[in-house]
């Protein structure tokens, strides 16, 4: 539906638009994926989401493996195929072994906290709120600000995969191992 913008169509207005998200040096077609180059489509747009996608990814209070089972559940329930394979790269990275990531497709963990984390996606996927027995689980582990933080990971992950869906687009060739974030300059 959408593409990514042409290299030749890039202008300052689609380089600022990364800025809070992307380095300067990186600030290019071949340099920041498929999604964000079509993000950059709509730059006032971009550069108003991806200072909040970026406080949920990087500067949220969720503990980094709890963020990534929220996103890889999220991306699971949405149908999200790019979201997936970027993040359960980044999960691995982080330690989330195989049997996590099956839990965030199947539902079902083996983890009693790990559960109430998929509970809570599941929840607000279907319902659009915790349940008060699902918020108590949480917070067994969880402060408020964190509980918040989920709930705000779900939300942006969820408006971030209907439009990687709407727009069709595409995970590039090799996402999802190292040696594609090394290219990208992520490592």
């Amino acid at each position: 539906m959408l593409t990514p913008l042409p290299a030749e169509d890039w202008d300052e207005h689609a380089r600022e638009a990364l800025a809070s998200t992307v380095p300067p040096e990186r600030r290019r077609p071949d340099k920041v994926g498929n999604a964000l180059s079509t993000l950059v489509r709509h730059p006032k747009l971009a550069g108003a989401f991806l200072p909040f996608n970026s406080y949920l990814q990087l500067s949220s209070t969720l503990p980094e493996g709890v963020r990534e089972l929220v996103i890889l559940r999220t991306a699971f329930r949405h149908g999200c195929g790019y979201e997936w394979g970027h993040h359960s790269a980044i999960a691995r990275s982080l330690g989330l072994t195989e049997a996590d990531l099956s839990a965030a497709q199947t539902g079902s963990a083996a983890d009693e906290f790990d559960q109430a984390v998929i509970d809570a996606v599941d929840e607000l996927h279907s319902g659009s709120r915790i349940s008060a027995e699902v918020w108590e689980r949480l917070g067994q582990r969880l402060d408020d600000q964190q509980r918040m933080d989920l709930m705000f990971t779900f939300g942006g992950y969820s408006a971030l995969a209907y439009a990687l869906n709407t727009f069709d687009v595409e995970l590039e060739d090799g996402a999802g191992t190292d040696e594609f974030y090394v290219s990208m300059g992520n490592a």
